[in-house]
């Protein structure tokens, strides 16, 4: 508040001096003499006209006594006008000498009106000037206290604000006392240091709850398989026809359940930085022993396969096919149709079912984590199957399409050939 006074009062001094300065500058000058004095010079020059050699000037002014013919009889100090043009230029008072009626000559009073004027208005504009130039020097002085005292730590405190918007909360903030935040400084790096503190422990937090997931899930694994197992033996010594029936729903159950738990696996690893994937040269005649693993309730033809070799991780691969199958049989139930096509830098799988598809609006999502179809509301899954796919997809140098086909959903695995660039 005390600065804000400050500099309003230094503003309105500084426009007052502008008004002064203008108001003296160009107001009319006065360049009238004292009558009385001019009078007395007159009559004293009359007195002492025919002795001017005793004359003595006894008023303030200046003047010069000459004759009709011109010549100079007496002035009160050099450099005055001694003719009468010239006193006429200059603005002087000329008056005759009269004596006995006759003109005798000339007394010409010098007008100092416009030098004093002007020598006043000089001196005026000086100090004027000087004031201005000072207050301005004040004004630039205390805008530069300003600049390193308000506006450069404000600046400073604005880009550590940022840093510490865009995550980054490595780099402390510099405490200087002697600034107008000198004392918030402190305060906003411990601000920095508990956040970095809570940010650590949420990344631990967060770690832990994916270590305990990925544990979950390969434990489940093994009770799942289990009871596949009996499921199988039972269903291969079983001859009654509703038993048959019973295990296989209870085979296709648990391989729906290891399914959903490899997914929840596979993703939990792959946040932690765990989930390797290492392609290498195959055969592609092992792609077509991957489809027939994957279509186990054998809803398709799988045809033979353009031999050639592909880099692709074989592990990798069968879960792509097994995540894509397992999509057909949850949502579409129908029968599907395989495709191999080979160009010269590729092999394209195209697997097509006869479900009807999505919308279009929402094949980009597809591939997005825990993201699924409108038509997928009353059925059982994480949206986690092509989310992975896609994921390996990517890890071997190929590539996931997703698009609706003339009869239902067509998913596009692109496996890219040995030695093609």
């Amino acid at each position: 508040m005390k600065k804000q006074i400050f500099l309003i009062g230094l503003l309105l001094v500084f426009i007052a001096e502008i008004i002064a300065l203008i108001l003296f500058a160009v107001q009319t000058p006065d360049f009238s003499q004292d009558t009385v004095a001019v009078n007395e010079v007159v009559q004293s020059v009359t007195q002492d006209f025919n002795s001017m050699e005793k004359h003595k000037n006894s008023t303030s002014l200046d003047y010069v006594v000459l004759d009709n013919d011109g010549n100079l009889l007496y002035k009160t100090k050099s450099g005055l006008s001694e003719s009468a043009n010239q006193a006429i230029a200059r603005r002087d008072t000329v008056l005759d000498i009269t004596i006995d009626d006759a003109v005798v000559g000339k007394v010409i009073v010098y007008n100092d009106g416009a030098q004093t004027l002007q020598s006043q208005k000089q001196t005026a504009i000086t100090v004027l000037a000087v004031a201005i130039g000072i207050q301005c020097a004040i004004c630039i002085g205390y805008a530069v206290y300003m600049h390193f005292t308000l506006i450069r730590p404000f600046n400073k405190l604005k880009g550590f604000a940022e840093r510490v918007a865009g995550g980054n909360l490595d780099i402390p903030l510099d405490m200087d006392r002697r600034n107008l935040f000198g004392a918030f400084t402190e305060s906003f790096d411990i601000m920095r240091s508990e956040l970095k503190k809570a940010r650590i422990a949420e990344a631990q937090a967060n770690a832990s709850k994916k270590e305990l997931v990925a544990k979950l899930s390969h434990d489940i694994k093994t009770p799942v398989a289990s009871i596949k197992a009996v499921s199988e033996v039972g269903l291969a010594v079983t001859g009654n026809g509703k038993d048959k029936a019973n295990y296989t729903q209870i085979i296709s159950k648990a391989d729906q359940i290891n399914t959903l738990v490899t997914n929840l696996f596979t993703a939990t690893l792959e946040e932690l930085q765990q989930l390797t994937v290492t392609p290498s040269n195959i055969e592609s005649r092992q792609v077509k022993t991957m489809l027939e693993n994957a279509d186990y309730l054998h809803r398709a033809d799988i045809p033979d396969i353009p031999e050639c070799l592909l880099y692709a991780d074989s592990l990798r691969l069968q879960q792509v096919f097994d995540n894509i199958f397992a999509n057909s049989y949850k949502y579409a139930k129908t029968e599907i149709i395989v495709t191999a096509e080979k160009s010269d830098n590729q092999m394209d799988v195209i697997i097509e079912d006869f479900g009807g598809g999505v919308k279009a609006e929402e094949l980009p999502i597809l591939k997005e984590k825990f993201k699924r179809g409108s038509n997928s509301a009353n059925t059982e899954g994480a949206g986690l199957g092509l989310y992975i796919s896609d994921y390996f997809m990517k890890e071997m140098q190929g590539e996931l399409s997703i698009e609706n086909g003339a009869q239902g959903l067509k998913v596009t695995v692109s496996l890219h050939l040995s030695g093609k660039n």
